[in-house]
């Protein structure tokens, strides 16, 4: 086996980034929450260009179900922790990777232990993982970290970036006082404004934000890894410009598109209200079809009072 040296296994990157960049990049330390679809392909995507300390957090074990999306999910791995065998495939890369390894994953409470150290956040984890998504936002605000979160959506990607002293997650995405399928709801919207990905799901109901599910392609992870990697290049590097939200990016390579978004106030905007409210008709219905399956005779659907609240206005 050859030996292994890091001037030589990056050297490619050079032309793009200098020696003095790369190696900047080599002590970095960059916190990635979630091992799965978009937060394994994060971290081989850095790995390969070079950052050398990673904090990463991850309780979930690889199913045949995530065969189709996420890079560390095959045969030899079904049952098996994702956070080691993505910690396996990155040493297999840079065996000189400094970890530090989360394997309860990121409880609310831990979520600034999580993160101090690091010069970044990239979000992973699962869509539904709602709690100890704010809890590591709110963190990163607190802290100063910038954090940045990359998802697929249809064939593409939608990207915000949260920098410190800017419009935070929460004022972006309002999500304080609703419930947890209000609060799905008003995260899919605020992450796609420019809903390119829309216009050719081929079978809307598919999306079930009640039993948390969704359809999900190979093609919208690695785009988001392509995404999520150039932002940390250029807020790790300090260099090229970065627009932070209420600023937001979507790429979708089946739509042959890329859409540069703006909505002040986030949530608050009125295309945004308008989305919320004809997403949360779609909701009432899957929460009714959820209460008939599980016999609930109750007159009342719930989790829907949220839908006419004053946030609509």
């Amino acid at each position: 086996m050859n030996r292994f040296d890091y001037q030589t296994a990056f050297s490619r990157n050079i032309g793009w980034v200098s020696e003095a960049e790369q190696q900047r990049l080599r002590n970095t330390r960059v916190a990635i929450a979630g091992m799965g679809g978009v937060g394994g392909s994060h971290l081989l995507t850095l790995t390969r260009l070079g950052v050398g300390r990673f904090n990463l957090a991850d309780f979930d074990t690889f199913a045949v179900e995530n065969f189709n999306r996420q890079a560390g999910a095959n045969l030899n791995t079904v049952d098996r922790p994702k956070l080691d065998c993505l910690i396996e495939m990155a040493l297999s890369i840079n065996p000189t990777l400094q970890i530090e390894s989360y394997a309860q994953g990121v409880e609310p409470d831990q979520a600034e232990p999580f993160l101090i150290g690091c010069d970044l956040y990239l979000d992973g984890l699962d869509f539904f993982a709602m709690p100890a998504r704010r809890a590591v936002f709110a963190a990163c605000e607190r802290l100063g970290i910038p954090a940045v979160t990359a998802a697929p959506l249809g064939m593409g990607t939608a990207l915000l970036s949260f920098l410190p002293g800017r419009t935070s997650f929460e004022d972006y995405f309002r999500l304080e006082g609703y419930d947890e399928y209000q609060q799905y709801l008003r995260f899919l919207v605020g992450l796609a404004p420019g809903r390119l990905h829309a216009g050719y799901l081929v079978m809307p109901d598919r999306i079930d934000l009640v039993a948390k599910r969704g359809p999900s392609t190979p093609m919208g992870c690695e785009l988001c890894a392509g995404f999520a990697a150039t932002q940390a290049l250029k807020l790790l590097l300090g260099r090229g410009k970065v627009l932070p939200a209420p600023w937001g990016l979507q790429f979708d390579a089946y739509r042959n598109r890329l859409r540069r978004t703006w909505r002040p106030g986030g949530n608050r905007h009125p295309l945004q209200r308008l989305a919320i409210r004809l997403g949360g008709q779609g909701l009432a219905k899957q929460l009714d079809a959820a209460r008939d399956r599980r016999g609930d005779s109750r007159a009342e659907t719930p989790g829907m009072d949220s839908v006419n609240d004053p946030g609509y206005e």
